[in-house]
């Protein structure tokens, strides 16, 4: 059977099989199959955006193609398949791994990839959701090495069934221990603590496929307690809505986001900073009001109605 037919397949029986399990044994019971954004991920970011990147990355490829000297055309062309799957597959994520570092690490790069952490879920689907522009960056550096330097046509579909397999497996809403494992390869044992809104965008396992490189590097975080939450953090704004006007116009507004002043991330820090504010002196003054209330009522001799409540954030539950 071709690739060309194949690969669409295999990629179609993987998220089948993945939500299955997601359902079965769930890392998250909270969390909903069909969740807001759903439709924005699957038909924006899943079909029309990929399919639109898609035909613009092997125009660019083409014309690279038609260049003269610039590459070692025939580099790999005489190994195996499998060995020229390997090499691309490594290399591609080792510079995944550095490229995705840096994006947390720059204010410019983190624009096109705050996207993706945007969802207060993750799951399966997930991983679609990228700016077109990180898509566009990633896929022609990771694709234009495989045609230029000689590799066999079948190796980037190939390639592609492994990246949006493995996409969906690390986002995904399984309660996996990979054990061992988890010190070879990425799973979502650990990519969802880089999701997690508890962490400093800079922080904690930037590896994609090959766990190796977050260990190596010193970046990994594992511990035994699951995340409480999931999205950007320090409470950023960032456009998403529900309903049908989430579905019709979501994706555009969060690809323009992108585009927006610094300026306004400013404003929105300085905004969510005056609202904690807010909250830590309402709570103080609760607090002094209910020691009063009963310095009162011991000083008079009066019993109290009914038992004083000091009102308090909620508490977030904890996942043990």
């Amino acid at each position: 059977m071709p690739w060309e037919f194949l690969s669409p397949c295999l990629i179609a029986t993987s998220a089948v099989i993945l939500v299955t399990l997601e359902h079965l044994f769930p890392y998250e019971p909270r969390q909903r199959l069909f969740r807001v954004g759903f439709f924005t991920d699957f038909f924006w970011y899943t079909l029309v955006q990929s399919y639109v990147l898609g035909l613009v990355i092997k125009v660019i490829i083409v014309a690279l193609g038609q260049t003269k000297g610039i590459f070692p055309r025939h580099l790999v062309s005489g190994w195996p398949v499998l060995l020229q799957l390997a090499f691309f597959w490594v290399t591609h994520d080792f510079y995944i791994y550095w490229f995705h570092r840096t994006q947390h690490r720059s204010r410019w790069l983190w624009r096109v990839h705050e996207a993706h952490h945007s969802g207060k879920d993750v799951d399966w689907l997930s991983g679609s959701r990228s700016h077109a522009l990180e898509i566009l960056i990633n896929q022609t550096i990771e694709y234009a090495p495989i045609l230029l330097l000689g590799a066999h046509p079948d190796v980037a579909l190939m390639k592609g069934v492994l990246d949006a397999t493995w996409g969906m497996y690390i986002h995904s809403n399984i309660d996996v221990r990979a054990g061992w494992l988890q010190y070879v390869l990425n799973g979502p044992q650990m990519h969802r603590w880089h999701h997690a809104d508890e962490l400093d965008r800079r922080s904690v396992n930037f590896a994609t496929k090959i766990a190796v490189w977050d260990w190596l590097f010193r970046t990994a975080w594992l511990p035994q307690h699951k995340p409480r939450n999931y999205g950007l953090w320090d409470r950023s704004p960032f456009p998403e809505r529900s309903g049908w006007r989430g579905a019709a116009f979501d994706y555009f507004a969060q690809s323009a986001w992108a585009f927006r002043a610094f300026e306004v991330d400013a404003m929105a820090s300085r905004e969510v900073d005056a609202m904690a504010s807010r909250e830590v002196d309402a709570m103080a003054s609760r607090e002094v009001d209910a020691k009063a209330s009963r310095e009162v009522l011991a000083a008079t001799g009066a019993p109290p109605r009914g038992p004083l409540r000091v009102a308090s954030l909620p508490a977030q539950e904890d996942h043990e």
